[in-house]
């Protein structure tokens, strides 16, 4: 039997929501959003409707908030970071950041942007939160960060940089590709600025859905434009949200199986948390390397190396010869493998959902106790 512990990348395990309500939107009933007054639009248009609902309400934003569909927490971060940085703007950021946050930066340090990077300790990951104050600048427009790293677990300390922010008047925006759905977030006070999301991690939605909640007055310019089915004859994209990023016809099946997802989520109760266990076994293993902070609140994602063994490998006999599928190398963020010391060979990670048993984890403790013990 296999178990899937590469919960991190995407949950492979959904609820059978959202297969159905998948399924209802393909009888051939609903038609594109905005595109029409007929019956066959407007049911299209109030599966959107009520998933931006949905969304805002997991969120807990108010009306200063509208919610933007995209494929993805990625192409979310582009839109935001690309049509909010200009030439001559500085940007914080983190060692914690995947390549969605990075590569976006470093096209705009081409563009002439500037940015900087806040750096973590070596095996823990942990964040050296004084260097926000030592990398601001009078050029600093924005602060991006990744509300939990996906390869320590850490989680960000998201009131003191809410707090930071809001004392320098910078736009915060936040990477919540490992947190929406698995640690409450909420927008109620107004200091995020835009909040990018996925659907197909611990929200357990489809892949190829996601989307961002961001502030209705944020100066922001759109990346990709094109049809909005409204106003046709203008020459620019509408300004209003959420037609400023979406442009073009969005992906109303999998926004209806995200939008069951959430539902599903949100009357769920909290499932037995494995990570504090899994931890404490792991320590007990000879030979066994684990990278992270343990010290304070985390989600279940865990990186580890056996001895001097290449990550890959490692990860190639879990899965030959047990069944248990997790993840090796880099993960998409090399900085953070910079900071832990891992940029040789990465780590193996197993990252776990609300459908992960404790019988799976005691399974992949014994195959890390084997291999370990070669």
């Amino acid at each position: 039997m296999n178990i899937y512990l590469d919960n991190a990348a995407t949950t492979a395990q959904k609820p059978v929501v959202v297969a159905e309500a998948m399924t209802q939107i393909l009888t051939g009933e609903y038609g594109n959003p905005s595109r029409g007054a007929h019956g066959y639009s407007l049911a299209g248009f109030r599966v959107a409707e009520k998933a931006r609902n949905q969304i805002k309400e997991l969120f807990n934003a108010d009306q200063r908030y509208e919610v933007a569909f995209t494929n993805n927490a990625t192409v979310s971060l582009n839109e935001v970071l690309k049509g909010l940085i200009r030439a001559g703007d500085h940007v914080i950021t983190t060692s914690w950041e995947h390549n969605s946050v990075l590569r976006p930066l470093y096209q705009l340090e081409a563009q002439g942007a500037s940015f900087d990077v806040v750096s973590s300790e070596a095996v823990t990951g942990r964040l050296n939160y004084e260097e926000f104050a030592e990398k601001l600048c009078p050029e600093t427009k924005a602060v991006v960060c990744n509300h939990a790293s996906n390869v320590t677990g850490n989680l960000l300390d998201l009131k003191w940089v809410k707090d930071f922010c809001e004392e320098h008047g910078l736009y915060l925006i936040i990477d919540a590709s490992q947190t929406a759905g698995l640690i409450p977030i909420d927008l109620s006070d107004g200091k995020i600025a835009a909040l990018c999301f996925t659907g197909h991690k611990s929200l357990y939605g489809p892949q190829g859905t996601g989307g961002v909640c961001l502030l209705k007055d944020l100066p922001i310019e759109p990346v990709i434009t094109g049809g909005d089915g409204m106003q046709s004859f203008s020459k620019v994209q509408p300004k209003e949200l959420p037609t400023l990023l979406e442009a073009g016809t969005i992906n109303i099946p999998g926004i209806a199986g995200l939008t069951a997802s959430v539902q599903w989520l949100m009357k769920k109760d909290s499932s037995e948390k494995l990570g504090d266990y899994f931890y404490q076994e792991l320590q007990k293993i000879e030979g066994l390397t684990i990278y992270g902070d343990f010290s304070s609140p985390r989600v279940d994602v865990f990186s580890v190396n056996i001895k001097d063994a290449e990550s890959a490998i490692v990860s190639d006999l879990l899965w030959e010869e047990y069944q248990i599928a997790t993840r090796p190398g880099y993960h998409c963020a090399p900085l953070m493998h910079d900071a832990l010391g891992t940029a040789d060979r990465g780590t193996v990670r197993l990252s776990f959902s609300t459908f992960t048993t404790k019988a799976e984890v005691d399974t992949a403790l014994e195959a890390l106790k084997n291999l370990a013990s070669r």
